[in-house]
């Protein structure tokens, strides 16, 4: 009955970008594009490599965290005022998630394929934790502390337990968390 756990998470992950989007049109979070970009590249790329590998609806909270920033990239495009202006350290980070994802084409193993679709993501997240960490109102904790819940449910519907079946959940939890804190950094420090 756990395992339908991940069908909720993936309608509350779609329904955070949702909320995301909201902020955007309101001038609130301003998304870094090179970060959501890579964010909706790798997951889709760990995605088939979990679904290659044999792993079943447990891959959907991964789906769903590259769906979700699909999304939300279109919308940033979209909406004019959302906008974060990229630095060279934003493009040099994005660089290097894509290099990551190279580097996975060029090994066609679903595992390695996994762990570098791991490391694209999360050099993609330093722009965005270092922004959501010297700016906390360009961001929005609506899709970061549904990663988490979403990483969450994709452990009840685990069936094998390998490797390309747990690895990219259990770092939603952590990159999620650390967004999540990042986001909120001022409002625990007036405490």
């Amino acid at each position: 009955m756990l395992e339908y756990l991940v069908f909720v998470a993936a309608f509350a992950t779609l329904l955070s970008a949702f909320v995301y989007i909201r902020s955007m049109f309101r001038g609130g979070a301003k998304p870094n594009r090179v970060s959501w970009f890579m964010w909706a590249v790798a997951p889709f790329i760990a995605t088939a490599a979990a679904i290659s590998n044999g792993v079943g609806w447990a891959v959907l909270p991964v789906f769903m965290a590259g769906f979700s920033p699909f999304l939300i990239l279109i919308a940033s495009i979209a909406i004019k005022k959302s906008y974060w202006k990229l630095t060279s350290f934003d493009y040099a980070c994005g660089t290097l998630s894509a290099l990551a994802i190279i580097l996975w084409l060029i090994t066609n193993n679903p595992n390695v394929a996994i762990m570098f679709a791991i490391a694209s993501d999360a050099l993609a997240a330093v722009p965005t934790l270092a922004k959501a960490w010297n700016h906390p109102e360009t961001e929005s904790s609506w899709p970061y502390a549904t990663g988490v819940f979403s990483g969450l449910s994709s452990f009840t519907a685990s069936t094998l337990w390998t490797f390309s079946e747990y690895a990219f959940p259990s770092y939603l939890i952590v990159i999620n968390t650390m967004l999540c804190l990042s986001a909120y950094n001022k409002k625990w420090l007036r405490f």
